[in-house]
């Protein structure tokens, strides 16, 4: 949620002149993440989140929309899309696409417990069985195909022996797509559940926010995101408890079959490589804009490294 595209007061009262959502009374950057362009915005009628979308396909973005709103309408606490006076759920701004969403009560957690993880597991859950009747699907983005054309790129530019580490998962994981990924439960998941993307009233989950990554792929690999950034601490140690909580949460509403069970040490490693990755290239190919904020990928290798020799179970 970097801001990379400034917009001024003119442009939001153009843009809110096609929602009936009140008058412009107040509206500021938003600097926490590093994809998309995001303001929230004040109007006389509530409070909303602008979204300028920098580097989606413009053609995906009506999907994003219509999962928002599925989700929302089976009760599950994300964030919803506005619709435009005339029915549809995308505008433009500054040439930019953009949406305006609710914007959700609560707050993100920089340091979650076990009753927070307890609460994300029963509505992580509840959005794995919400999605059993989205039909709409829609590629993984940052797949393993992103990922090899990634290395690619960064070959010559970081130290080579992170590079051969970095080749080595994927050759590992391209077996692993043919064999142990083979049989496992497919849907639409968020692919991005990291601590900033829930919102938190007290303990309890108030909201799931930044859908942009979603995408057709194996709930299990929800699961393994999750798992990276909820149960480990700062310093990167395992937080059994943690775990436990989000578990024991999430299996009362959907239990993972034997081939998940069995997928789940390599799934860890494929969620590290997948953010090791794209935190490289945000690092060694920055875009550029008003505030950019470009997280460290060495957390995600040291990671990578740990489930590679001692990968925790799935179900502690």
């Amino acid at each position: 949620m970097s801001v990379y595209t400034r917009v001024e007061a003119d442009d939001l009262r153009a843009l809110l002149a096609d929602y009936a959502v009140g008058e412009l009374e107040d509206f500021a950057g938003i600097s926490a993440g590093i994809t998309n362009t995001n303001y929230f915005v004040d109007t006389s009628l509530g409070r909303w989140v602008l979204t300028l979308f920098e580097q989606v396909d413009e053609a995906e973005l009506p999907f994003f929309m219509q999962l928002m709103d599925h989700l929302a309408g089976h009760g599950v606490p994300c964030a919803h899309p506005v619709a435009r006076n005339d029915g549809g759920f995308l505008s433009r701004v500054r040439g930019r696409p953009a949406a305006l969403v609710y914007r959700l009560n609560g707050a993100s957690v920089e340091t979650p417990d076990a009753q927070h993880c307890r609460s994300l597991g029963g509505v992580v859950a509840e959005m794995h069985r919400a999605v059993a009747s989205f039909t709409p699907a829609q590629r993984n983005a940052r797949d393993l195909d992103w990922i090899s054309a990634a290395a690619e790129r960064l070959e010559g530019m970081m130290p080579a022996e992170e590079h051969a580490v970095l080749a080595d998962e994927i050759a590992f994981q391209q077996a692993a797509a043919g064999d142990l990924y083979a049989e496992l439960p497919a849907a639409v998941i968020h692919a991005d559940l990291f601590r900033d993307n829930v919102l938190f009233d007290q303990n309890r989950v108030s909201g799931l926010i930044d859908f942009y990554y979603a995408c057709h792929d194996y709930l299990l690999f929800d699961l393994a995101v999750i798992c990276n950034d909820w149960a480990f601490d700062d310093d990167e140690h395992y937080c059994p408890t943690h775990w436990q909580a989000f578990m024991t949460a999430y299996t009362r509403r959907r239990t993972p079959d034997a081939a998940e069970v069995a997928a789940w040490p390599a799934m860890l490693r494929a969620a590290a490589l997948r953010f090791w990755a794209s935190r490289l290239i945000d690092a060694y190919f920055p875009m550029s804009g008003e505030v950019v904020h470009i997280k460290d990928p060495a957390p995600f290798k040291r990671l990578l490294l740990a489930h590679r020799a001692d990968p925790p179970a799935l179900a502690p």
